[in-house]
């Protein structure tokens, strides 16, 4: 954010005085709140933009199949004219997506969208149970379904259309009315995506036209290079998840050219970079591990590829420096974001930012951040670890159907609460703090079945890690022996300081260890001596 203000570090952000960190990027033009526009047309408004001549939009990865922006825009038109004429759907509405990853949910997804449709697409390998409750929070009229899942949906309003079909094929390819005109507010709830937020139940997290745009926004504004023909990015994401959603919209804001993955394989991805010339993948934190420790890329020509997009957990360092051993030419772009906040907030942008090892990048412009302790509630200066807030146009509009957790999760005066244990540090560079390495140690011990460790404040040290223990049915492990373990195999000021059992770890659909959950258990417990 270009800031005027000198009382802000120029370097980190900070300003001292609300202990804020602010950002220092081209600030995020966004069109007045009171503009109607759909998160659709506002991507597709910034494609007109398009350097180059009609170049393909998308392509199926497993059959080549290509579509050019110019046939996309009019496939996505035509859809939309059908939704408005044959189906019954109107504005504010909300169609629930059961469907494995393809090219035909993105057109779906613009469609959709254009005429103010409310998108709740969620996971074919999610359970009968998860499914049951997301569409309670939803409340769906109309489902778009494959052949192989429309038997998992119980029957809505307007039924279910299988986009595996001829009928769904014509509802693309054939219409003779014109588009009615539908007025959609920036404010109006754009999507309905699923997400554990800070606990493990599933929530439904409201995200606006205006959240979408916004995040669209941020990376349009970051284009830094010019180029001779249009960037390709491979997906290996997939578009139920918030990462593939906002990014099929910024996709089309940027006209890339995307390769869709229908299932992921790493041997198939990398046939993918060569056979497309692939010159960005945007890939989930286990790819880029896998990519690190396989030797797959030998026999393929991957000169094409410049970089890796990376969302998800942050990379240990020793994953980066594997990565960059097998991949010196490409550079590895790691990001931050939350369902809650769009799928972004920090990332890395610049070949500078991406040699900050262990750093998830900075703030995204019209962004802000702090860091708050925890347990005390105070705002932390640079280099001080504790919870994350971040505010700004991203933010969600709340979880559907539930004041208790939005009022936990998001705050009166805009600040959402992340849960993650992070800092900053003097050049604004974000750092999460998973407490990986005493995890994997105690996930060696023979007499647990699961483990997890937070920080934990103690008033005479501060922050120190305490450890959270599932024992095997018949074990007697005690306090002193899981502190013994760790003692014998880390430096003194990792040692664990303080250990609870419990009978199972929180964790969310994704299998993220919910620290938040844990932190709520152990107040007050006593601490072994230091």
């Amino acid at each position: 954010m270009e800031n005027s203000n000198k009382s802000i570090d120029p370097n980190s952000g900070f300003y001292s005085q609300t202990k804020i960190f602010h950002s220092l990027r081209s600030t995020v033009v966004l069109p007045p709140q009171t503009t109607p526009l759909s998160a659709a047309s506002f991507a597709l408004s910034l494609q007109l933009s398009c350097p180059w001549c009609d170049p393909t939009a998308l392509i199926n990865s497993n059959t080549g199949q290509r579509i050019l922006y110019s046939d996309f825009i009019q496939k996505t038109k035509t859809l939309a004219v059908s939704f408005q004429t044959l189906t019954g759907l109107s504005k504010g509405d909300t169609a629930f997506i059961l469907s494995p990853t393809s090219i035909l949910v993105l057109i779906i997804y613009f469609s959709l969208l254009s005429i103010g449709i409310v998108v709740s697409p969620a996971s074919p390998s999610s359970t009968d149970s998860e499914l049951t409750r997301q569409i309670k929070l939803s409340k769906p009229v109309i489902a778009f379904a494959t052949s192989t899942t429309c038997s998992r949906l119980p029957n809505l309003r307007f039924g279910t259309i299988l986009i595996d079909s001829l009928k769904f094929e014509s509802m693309m390819t054939s219409s003779t009315r014109e588009l009615s005109r539908v007025e959609v507010s920036q404010s109006d709830i754009a999507a309905i995506m699923y997400s554990s937020g800070t606990t493990g139940e599933v929530k439904g997290v409201m995200l606006t036209h205006r959240n979408l745009a916004a995040a669209v926004a941020s990376y349009y504004v970051q284009q830094v290079e010019e180029r001779d023909s249009a960037p390709v990015l491979l997906y290996t994401m997939p578009f139920f998840h918030v990462y593939g959603f906002f990014y099929s919209l910024k996709s089309v804001a940027v006209s890339e050219t995307v390769v869709v993955m229908e299932r992921f394989d790493l041997r198939k991805m990398m046939r993918d970079v060569e056979e497309f010339r692939v010159t960005n993948a945007a890939a989930a934190s286990p790819i880029v591990v896998a990519m690190a420790k396989e030797d797959m890329a030998e026999g393929y020509d991957l000169r094409s590829l410049e970089g890796v997009g990376c969302g998800g957990s942050p990379l240990a360092k020793e994953v980066i420096v594997a990565f960059k051993a097998k991949f010196p030419f490409v550079r590895l772009l790691q990001a931050y974001g939350l369902t809650e906040s769009t799928g972004t907030a920090f990332r890395a942008v610049t070949p500078e930012e991406c040699e900050r090892w262990g750093s998830v990048g900075r703030l995204l412009g019209s962004c802000q951040a702090k860091i708050v302790d925890p347990h005390i509630g105070i705002v932390l200066p640079p280099c001080n670890q504790g919870e994350l807030w971040i505010r700004g146009p991203m933010i969600m509009k709340g979880y559907v159907g539930n004041e208790e957790a939005t009022s936990a999760t998001l705050l009166a005066d805009g600040w959402l609460r992340t849960g993650e244990l992070c800092y900053i540090d003097n050049e604004g560079f974000l750092f999460i703090v998973p407490p990986a390495e005493l995890e994997q140690l105690l996930q060696s011990h023979p007499e647990r079945v699961d483990a997890a460790v937070v920080p934990y404040r103690n008033d005479e040290v501060g922050q120190v890690p305490m450890a959270f223990v599932v024992r095997h049915p018949q074990s007697n492990l005690s306090e002193a022996q899981v502190m013994d373990f760790v003692a014998k195999q880390v430096a003194p000021y990792k040692k664990i300081r303080c250990v609870a059992f419990v009978n199972s770890i929180p964790k969310s659909p994704a299998g993220k260890i919910l620290r938040k959950e844990l932190r709520k258990i152990v107040i007050p417990l006593t601490f072994s001596k230091l």
